[in-house]
């Protein structure tokens, strides 16, 4: 598929991509070692960071194709339940996936 834009404009974009990539980058390098302590209203902003990252993941494997009840119900869905559904009864990492793993199948065999 070709586009409107000549080689000159989508080599620009590239460059100035890499080149933001590489700022934000340095200036972590450069803060490193100039920053004595993180500001306690920062830390405590940056605990849901990792369980926002991981929702952001997993999440749209959930989203249903269409905005019916039978195209919602899918067997990722209930063996995502059950996975949810083990992580807060045992708070366990192995009984979440194992779970997840067993809902996800017995789904896929009943559905």
């Amino acid at each position: 598929m070709a586009t409107s834009y000549g080689p000159l404009s989508i080599w620009a974009v590239i460059v100035a991509g890499g080149l933001a990539t590489f700022a934000i980058r340095l200036s972590f390098i450069h803060l490193f070692g100039r920053v004595d302590e993180v500001p306690p209203w920062l830390e405590r902003a940056l605990v849901y960071v990792p369980a926002a990252v991981l929702a952001a993941l997993v999440a749209p494997d959930f989203a249903p194709a269409s905005a019916t009840v039978e195209a919602a119900i899918t067997p990722e869905l209930l063996g995502g339940a059950a996975a949810v559904a083990a992580a807060w009864k045992t708070e366990d990492v192995l009984w979440t996936v194992a779970a997840g793993m067993v809902g996800l199948h017995v789904a896929r065999f009943l559905l």
